[in-house]
């Protein structure tokens, strides 16, 4: 992997206008670490996964996720990777897996590579096609069973949502399904925008899952603009959410997460720091 600059001169003069201010908040009375999920800079990512994790780094977020690619490093490379981030003092709480990480075959290539880079949850991102309720509960069997294996090595299983969770099937949400046939210490990783795109209630599934949400993705989305509308620019009612994550979720850290943008990927992820730390104020 090349590690050269890959910011255009465009993207690196507004990231520069907009450093300082992400800089000056790096203080925060906000306890709760934010963070990127890389899937937001995949492009970047591709063509330079250090030079990409610095620039992360300057412009303030405190950890990242990195998405299904990672399960393909070498034990070698992730040590590289783990490096880099403890010099840049950043942090990886998660990662986001297919479900190979999580069955009997995989799942101890997943823990060695996991504990390497220092995460505390393995998060199933996508459960692949299912058809019907049982399909569901089978996912909830395979959680279960890959929380208790990895409960023995200091790791928590997690699961992604997206759109298809929040649309019943025989009368009944799989986002419901999966939370009451999942033992509670399994993280229900809660993404925002597929759940408003769906038609629900962010605020009403933390409230009713208390203790589930230790992360959340948050990813806005607008009827005009859908994902790629920019975090607080969107419909999401943010502040009522982190208060409920934060009161009632249990929330351990934040992600932002953008799919689209009208900017490059860098930027994107500088603009939608911006606008967390205004939120926050």
């Amino acid at each position: 992997m090349q590690t050269r600059d890959t910011l255009s001169r465009r993207s690196f003069l507004a990231i520069s206008a907009l450093a300082p201010f992400a800089a000056s908040l790096a203080n925060s009375k906000e306890n709760i670490a934010v963070g990127l999920e890389l899937y937001s800079v995949r492009d970047e990512l591709q063509k330079d996964l250090l030079g990409t994790v610095r620039s992360v780094a300057k412009m303030g977020y405190q950890c990242v996720e990195f998405y299904a690619p990672y399960y393909d490093w070498t034990l070698d490379y992730a040590r590289q990777v783990r490096q880099e981030l403890d010099a840049l003092g950043l942090r990886c709480y998660s990662t986001h897996n297919g479900s190979e990480a999580l069955k009997p075959e995989g799942i101890q290539k997943a823990i060695e590579l996991n504990q390497v880079i220092g995460a505390r949850y393995i998060v199933l991102a996508h459960p692949g096609e299912v058809k019907d309720a049982d399909g569901w509960k089978r996912v909830a069997d395979l959680l279960n069973q890959a929380n208790h294996t990895l409960s023995a090595h200091g790791l928590r299983a997690g699961y992604h949502n997206h759109d298809a969770e929040w649309r019943p099937v025989a009368g009944k949400r799989p986002i419901e399904i999966l939370a009451e046939n999942t033992d509670k210490s399994v993280m229900m990783q809660l993404d925002v925008g597929t759940c408003l795109e769906a038609g629900s209630d962010p605020v009403a599934w933390v409230q009713a899952n208390p203790g589930r949400i230790r992360s959340m993705h948050l990813k806005d989305w607008s009827p005009q603009k859908g994902y790629k509308v920019l975090f607080g620019e969107g419909v999401a009612p943010w502040k009522n959410l982190l208060a409920a994550a934060e009161s009632q979720g249990a929330i351990e850290f934040y992600l932002i997460e953008q799919e689209g943008s009208d900017y490059p990927q860098l930027e994107t992820a500088q603009r939608c720091l911006t606008n967390f730390r205004h939120l926050r104020m």
